[in-house]
């Protein structure tokens, strides 16, 4: 048996998580070229590795990589300590140690099997004393067991990941944490192990809360919130979100104070991005939609509703937790941390302007945003892009891969990077930066995320991202999609709506299932001009062939949609809000086409969000005859049930019925959202207009 095995297990994809690429692909190349160290083992089990250039590096048992002592000098990691591993995997190769008492690589484990009675004993006190509060606040933690050496045990946690490299050394696990390791995390992580495992053999992906705190005492106070959230949500309903704002946001705000002291931080966020739209709305931001208001103020009362349900009746799968979001309130300092940039979405209003980067982590495929905001000044000729965010102009930032020591992230993926530059490093954005992304972030083609999509719980259900409200616009969950075999099938601008459409169709995937076409939209915006003749001319391949697509993604009336941030193609990267300008391109018209049910079910979306804008109690005669003609419509649409709850809304709005109009107005929304996902994929061919529009705002 080899005395350490543990170094056998490191992959170079654990070194690189554990180092970074740079010390690794060194270290390969000089292992390659026969360039070891002489390599001794003493009877402590310490490996000592000695170089020509005279540096010497000690590796002791139950010590990680970067606590390993070289007398290079380096004060945190170094090619040395990578090339140490390296090269001890090597003799053991040429020497053919015999590994026949040591469990096989590619044999299952589980870092259950670590001993945290041992572990209290090498850690300070403070680490379990600081993992002890952690596990009380009730933390949902999802464990995800080994696949093979490559794919290792992980744990997610609200703020961080946990890693485990090696099955029979805990040094080497990883948290992306500022400590790396060695933290709290990691007994959380291990616990929550135990947990999973309790209820049954773990093969796939499970959640689990540790330590749920108890209810019972709470029930008055959840009730009595719960009863005033609900009366926030009816009263917008009734006067609507054109009513003078300042009432409306006092109450947010005292009713957030209330939610956080409970711990619902997913009901927290929501409401956040509720008061948000509400105030774009008034401030005239580009960020507002009104149907994105729809959804944020039916996606609340669903959560709240839902988990007093769960509350009642648990389901093993979805704790009444994890839709209120208790345990994951606060921040985490990360450690190394390496970004790939997804897209940029620009907003303006009347006193400020800003941008939000969408990043991914390839390590640990984490999706965060990075928001930042500046006054708006008239007088200032220097252009959106070029501010500067972390030292580097937005342009830049936008389209890079970010190298950074000087990061923190929230539970929703919120992420702050510091203004000093030494602390980050930008790399371009190579032709091939997203393949490092694995599912369910990163898709193989449209097919794969239709099937995917199909298969999800409602928003209302799902941990709180800051991705999903990025583009006011798009209401969805964002994801990259793979394009290598997509032909863009047709392309054209709608005049009407100010929209640039186009469908791409690629060959069926591996499952053998019929392929699914992906349309693209892109609405004209002041903030970002060149946004829809950058599109168009991508898609035309004007930058090369497409690859990959990233944005915000849903099915939607018989469509699978995507209002995308950036492509890149086999030449380069395209951020899409960020590009310069260009003359306008000439294109067909195209309406994608719908059927009956689809535009049913748009109009009554576009009513209801009218009638949330305005308020139900200021409606006149016309808007109820609309209401009438839109019931009818679903009603020949054959959705019966959507209808008469929609044809019900006038009378629930008297006095006595006044109690069940919230109920039914979510519901019914809840009901449109569903009916829209299901609806079949359209399969009918795009209509062109042969007569050639510039795709330039009216």
């Amino acid at each position: 048996m080899n005395p350490r095995s543990d170094l056998l297990d490191l992959t170079p994809t654990a070194l690189m998580a554990l180092a970074n690429a740079g010390f690794v692909k060194r270290a390969q190349k000089d292992v390659a070229a026969g360039l070891l160290p002489a390599l001794e083992i003493d009877d402590a089990g310490t490996v000592i590795a000695r170089y020509d250039d005279g540096c010497v590096t000690r590796l002791p048992v139950g010590v990680t990589l970067r606590e390993a002592d070289c007398s290079c000098g380096a004060t945190a990691m170094c090619r040395h300590r990578v090339t140490l591993v390296l090269a001890w995997q090597a003799q053991a190769t040429s020497a053919q140690v015999s590994t026949d008492a040591a469990p096989a690589a590619d044999e299952y484990w589980s870092p259950s099997s670590f001993d945290l009675h041992a572990l209290a004993q090498v850690l300070p006190p403070t680490v379990f004393e600081q993992a002890e509060r952690l596990c009380a606040a009730g933390p949902l933690v999802t464990v995800h067991p080994w696949r093979s050496a490559e794919a290792p045990p992980m744990a997610q946690l609200p703020m961080c990941s946990v890693r485990f490299f090696v099955r029979n050394a805990i040094a080497h696990a990883r948290c992306d944490c500022r400590q790396g390791g060695s933290c709290a995390h990691l007994i959380v992580a291990i616990r929550a192990f135990v947990l999973a495992e309790q209820a049954g053999a773990l093969t796939d992906a499970r959640t689990v809360q540790l330590s749920p705190p108890g209810t019972a005492d709470a029930d008055p106070v959840r009730q009595a919130l719960h009863a005033d959230l609900d009366a926030l949500l009816l009263s917008l309903w009734l006067d609507g979100a054109a009513q003078p704002l300042l009432a409306v946001a006092a109450q947010l705000q005292a009713l957030r104070r209330r939610v956080m002291a409970l711990g619902w931080c997913w009901v927290d966020d929501a409401l956040r991005e509720l008061l948000q739209l509400l105030q774009a709305r008034h401030a005239r931001s580009s960020r507002y939609a009104p149907q994105a208001l729809l959804v944020a103020a039916a996606g609340v009362w669903a959560r709240l509703h839902a988990a007093s349900a769960l509350s009642a009746q648990p389901l093993p799968r979805l704790p009444a937790a994890q839709l209120l979001g208790i345990g994951v309130q606060g921040s985490v300092a990360l450690d190394r941390l390496r970004l790939v940039a997804l897209g940029t979405a620009l907003w303006r209003d009347e006193q400020y302007e800003g941008a939000a980067m969408l990043w991914a982590d390839p390590d640990t495929q984490a999706l965060t945003v990075m928001e930042r905001q500046w006054p708006l000044d008239p007088e200032r000729s220097q252009a959106l892009v070029e501010r500067r965010v972390a030292g580097h102009p937005l342009r830049q930032l936008a389209a890079s891969q970010v190298l950074t020591q000087g990061a923190t992230r929230s539970a929703n993926g919120q992420l702050d990077i510091t203004a000093q530059r030494q602390h980050t490093g930008v790399l371009p954005l190579s032709p091939r930066a997203w393949d490092e992304l694995g599912h369910p972030l990163r898709q193989s083609s449209p097919t794969a995320l239709a099937r995917y999509l199909e298969t999800q719980v409602p928003a209302f259900a799902q941990p709180r991202m800051a991705a999903a409200g990025v583009a006011g616009e798009a209401v969805g969950s964002f994801h990259v999609v793979q394009l290598d075999d997509a032909q863009v099938i047709a392309l054209g601008w709608d005049p009407v709506a100010q929209t640039l459409h186009g469908c791409l169709h690629s060959s069926s995937d591996d499952s053998g299932d019929a392929p699914v076409p992906l349309w693209l939209y892109q609405p004209h915006r002041a903030v970002a001009p060149a946004t829809v003749d950058t599109l168009a001319r991508a898609l035309q391949g004007e930058f090369g062939q497409l690859r990959a697509v990233a944005g915000t993604a849903q099915r939607h009336a018989g469509q699978l949609r995507m209002l995308p941030l950036a492509l890149l193609t086999d030449r380069q990267a395209v951020v899409l809000q960020v590009a310069t300008a260009s003359e306008p391109v000439l294109l067909p018209t195209l309406r994608p086409p719908q059927t009956a049910a689809a535009q049913a079910l748009e109009g009554v979306t576009e009513l209801l969000a009218l009638l949330l804008e305005q308020g139900l109690r200021h409606q006149h005669s016309g808007a109820w005859e609309r209401l009438q003609a839109s019931a009818q419509a679903l009603q020949l649409a054959g959705m019966g049930d959507a209808a008469r709850q929609l044809r019900g809304l006038r009378a629930a709005l008297a006095p006595d019925q006044r109690g069940a109009l919230l109920q039914r107005l979510g519901a019914l929304v809840l009901m449109l959202q569903g009916l829209s996902q299901a609806l079949p994929v359209s399969a009918h061919s795009p209509m062109l207009d042969p007569d050639p529009v510039a795709t330039e705002s009216a």
